[in-house]
């Protein structure tokens, strides 16, 4: 039997990475299991098909915990996997409060759906949330933990490897090789690649040679704002919507990754006496917990960041600050008055209680939407980068009068000559195959033009579904 690779997911677009690999020996190993977001109607129908039987794969091996990579392994378990979950340490614990939030969204949805559909008198068209916090409960007892440069046996004859991606805490890029009758193979999955840039995370780290490859795009079209002025044009912005303006600037930020990178530089800026003294609110019980996490795996972070815990045992925290659990709580942001900074999930606006601030802050010109992340196209976030005039939220029509801002430089993806960056630990003379995914069109043409350029041959841009024999 052939080595190959079909591409479930995370082709052709940028959610819903899972790659299925199949082994000459007959045994099946799932690279990822992420939800399709930023798809409309299609991310529901796409998330209830995987495209194979869930039963029949013997191991998932995972990347990071966001939920594009993570999101459906435990509807997968629903479905009857019962293989191990490989995933380094901080990835468990970070999966551990995304899939139960996740899932808590998926029965909320459900339990609103259902309302809603009784008060139009209509028939539910799909039965059931995509998954429940059972589900959760029991995927989390099929992880297996791996460390990081660490090559363990997996399957008979299968070596994974995690090497440090840099992207979020945890995060890895995964590379696997493949004993068999024809010799040894050796396939690197990128999962998501992080920034070369000084900041929380170490830089990726070089991977071993390969001769298949299958690296994220994200960025792969475009470069990143020079990142040493980050901290400056997030100061600018406070400076001008909460002194000068006297209003509240709205931070959209993924719980995990982006709204730790916000509060650190929060931090060094009021250490350094130059914060306005403005309120700070996180509002998001998600992004505390997490926030929780990436002080527990703090070996994880640059050396020059451990450092500093040695003078400053909290770099998440500082007067002024104020950590929101309570949805009581959150209610009273959207009636106070004054300057304010409010940092809240989900990053590209779909969900969450950003959805609220929006609904109360986008009316008034004094005050602003910063975006720090990427957002998928479809997505909520997606839409508002359009400076639209109006935008619906809760079935009102909403006047976008607040200014919509956006900071590319806080990105975790790397951007085309980073990603070029990542590969070059590779003699492209050895790779036989590239496939390029989780990226829009122009981002994976792109890519495949500049690693084209660079010497790497049968560049392949799979769709969804595609099978290919490596």
């Amino acid at each position: 039997m052939p080595l190959s690779i079909t591409f479930h997911g995370a082709a052709g677009m940028v959610t819903g990475s899972k790659h299925l690999l199949e082994l000459p020996d007959g045994k099946r190993v799932l690279l990822d299991c992420g939800m399709f977001q930023g798809e409309g109607p299609a991310s529901d129908a796409l998330n209830r098909r995987f495209g194979f039987d869930p039963q029949s794969i013997d191991a998932l091996v995972l990347s990071h915990a966001h939920i594009d990579h993570s999101g459906l392994i435990p509807r997968l378990v629903a479905e009857g996997f019962r293989g191990p979950i490989f995933a380094t340490p901080a990835t468990l614990d970070l999966c551990e409060i995304l899939l139960a939030d996740s899932a808590y969204i998926q029965e909320n949805d459900f339990r609103y759906d259902v309302k809603r559909a009784k008060k139009q008198r209509r028939a539910m068209t799909e039965i059931g949330p995509l998954y429940t916090a059972a589900d959760v409960d029991a995927a989390m007892t099929l992880f297996s933990t791996v460390q990081y440069d660490t090559p363990t046996e997996i399957l008979p004859g299968l070596t994974l490897t995690f090497i440090d991606a840099g992207h979020i805490l945890g995060s890895a890029s995964v590379h696997l090789t493949v004993a068999g009758r024809e010799g040894v193979r050796r396939i690197t999955f990128s999962g998501d690649v992080g920034r070369y840039v000084d900041r929380l995370l170490p830089d990726p780290k070089p991977f071993p040679q390969a001769d298949v490859i299958i690296c994220e795009s994200t960025y792969g079209d475009r470069d990143h704002p020079e990142a040493g002025a980050t901290w400056k044009e997030l100061l600018g912005h406070v400076q001008r919507v909460c002194v000068e303006q006297h209003g509240r600037l709205i931070i959209p930020a993924f719980s995990v990754g982006r709204t730790q990178e916000i509060l650190y530089a929060l931090n060094h800026l009021f250490n350094e006496g130059k914060l306005p003294r403005v309120p700070v609110f996180v509002d998001s019980p998600l992004s505390i917990n997490a926030t929780g996490i990436y002080r527990k795996h703090s070996d994880l972070l640059q050396a020059d960041i451990r450092k500093e815990l040695e003078t400053d045992p909290d770099l998440f925290g500082f007067q002024g600050v104020e950590f929101i659990r309570e949805a009581w709580r959150s209610k009273e942001l959207n009636t106070r008055k004054g300057p304010s900074i409010t940092i809240a999930a989900s990053g590209m606006m779909d969900a969450g209680r950003i959805r609220h601030h929006l609904l109360h802050g986008l009316p008034d010109a004094n005050n602003a939407v910063l975006i720090v992340g990427f957002c998928a196209p479809g997505t909520f976030g997606e839409r508002l980068l359009q400076r639209p005039e109006t935008v619906k939220l809760y079935g009102e029509v909403v006047p976008v009068r607040a200014a919509i801002l956006s900071m590319d430089s806080y990105s975790a993806h790397g951007d085309r000559n980073e990603l070029l960056r990542w590969i070059a630990c590779q003699e492209p003379t050895l790779v036989k195959h590239v496939f390029l995914v989780h990226g829009s069109d122009h981002a994976l043409e792109g890519l495949r033009d500049r690693y084209a350029e660079h010497g790497f041959r049968d560049i392949q841009i799979p769709e969804l579904g595609q099978r290919f024999e490596v």
